[in-house]
């Protein structure tokens, strides 16, 4: 039997504090440190505390080059090997761990880079809800807890400044000017089908298929994307559309369709939307909701083992949903996008491999609960978030 290291592998030195009281009393330091090793494997998904023998074969096994279990057995030790072995840092040829190879053949075919699959995958939520913090504290408390926060710009070489003429008026104004993100939705309105069609349409949809190969297009969209790869994909949670029943759809950017995976009925959206944006209350009643996946392995291959590809898939979220957004304030509704969102839960509901897609954020709009007047103050108020 031959084995190699996983892919990608992290090993972290972690210590834990405590008081030695005996130290104390003797007039020693108050505080003793314990340390201990973690490894950090994407394929796995988890977390897993290791041994200095571990630690020691680890760091001798190579990732690319299979050798002889029994050698390494005979350096690290049978129990010692067993262990890696089972647990999936290490990787085996024989069907005993075929699910363990699997696995890492997914990340290896996949073309990550190691960083950023190390960041993608430990910096996923699960089962987030108020309970646990989510819920945001107000910009008075945050003053009170850290003080003043860093000025909101910064001030370089004033005496030297070019004073710019003002701005002129321009086309977009109407929807820059007006555009807010709503944080009090009206929990009984919905969206009209045609205005939540030319939403979906206008900032996911293909507005040209372009033929670049025998067996290859690519997509003309209405906001630039790394590559012109366009990996984000659209998955809708319908809560209050005309027309549409309540529950998950895929929004098909070239047939400009809704291909439903989960119907559900009214409260089952809305306990699904809250649970989705980690308990954000203020956010989930939004009666049109967007899932922003990217197709890893789609802007992986042209960008393989790339510094910057998984950034680039950020950038075009970001994007997306400022298109969407701007779309929204022409229709008249405030909307809003959001990173603090259950992603790992919301993978394992649409049935995605965190290997290959990743879940970005969400975005939404509707009607707010007491007309634009409610929540206006938004629009220049919160930095970052309005």
């Amino acid at each position: 039997m031959k084995i190699r290291r996983c892919a990608v592998l992290y090993l972290e030195s972690r210590e834990q504090l405590s008081i030695d009281w005996r130290t104390v009393l003797s007039g020693g330091s108050a505080l003793a440190a314990t340390s201990h090793w973690v490894a950090l494997a994407p394929h796995l998904d988890q977390e897993l505390p290791i041994d200095a023998a571990e630690l020691a074969a680890l760091g001798d096994i190579s990732h690319t080059v299979w050798r002889e279990r029994s050698t390494a057995e005979q350096a690290f030790g049978e129990v010692c090997i067993a262990q890696l072995l089972e647990r999936g840092l290490l990787i085996g040829d024989t069907p005993q761990y075929a699910a363990q190879r699997a696995r890492d053949d997914t990340l290896r075919d996949t073309y990550w880079r190691p960083l950023s699959a190390l960041a993608h995958t430990f910096g996923r939520w699960r089962g987030v809800t108020e309970e646990t913090g989510m819920e945001a504290p107000s910009f008075e408390s945050l003053l009170e807890r850290y003080g003043e926060p860093p000025p909101p710009t910064l001030d370089i070489n004033p005496e030297q400044a070019l004073k710019l003429p003002g701005a002129a008026a321009g086309r977009m104004d109407e929807q820059l000017l007006q555009r807010y993100t709503g944080r009090n939705y009206d929990s009984k309105a919905s969206v009209p089908l045609d205005v939540a069609a030319r939403l979906l349409q206008r900032t996911f949809g293909a507005q040209e298929v372009r033929q670049v190969g025998p067996h290859a297009n690519v997509l003309k969209k209405t906001s630039p994307s790394g590559g012109g790869l366009h990996p984000v994909e659209a998955f809708v949670l319908a809560q209050r559309v005309d027309g549409v029943a309540p529950g998950l759809y895929h929004y098909h950017p070239i047939r400009h369709e809704l291909r439903p995976l989960q119907t559900m009925d009214h409260e089952a959206a809305a306990k699904l939307a809250r649970y989705m944006l980690a308990d954000q209350h203020w956010l989930s009643e939004a009666p049109l909701q967007v899932v922003l996946v990217a197709r890893l392995d789609r802007i992986f291959w042209k960008y393989r083992n790339h510094q910057k590809a998984f950034r680039a898939i950020a950038l075009d979220a970001g994007h997306l949903s400022q298109t969407f957004y701007l779309l929204a304030t022409e229709a008249g509704l405030p909307a809003f996008i959001t990173a603090a969102i259950n992603d790992a839960d919301i993978e394992q509901t649409l049935g995605l491999d965190h290997l290959r897609h990743a879940v970005v954020a969400m975005c939404g709009c509707g009607p707010a609960a007491d007309g634009p007047a409610a929540t206006l103050e938004l629009r220049y108020g919160e930095t970052g978030a309005a």
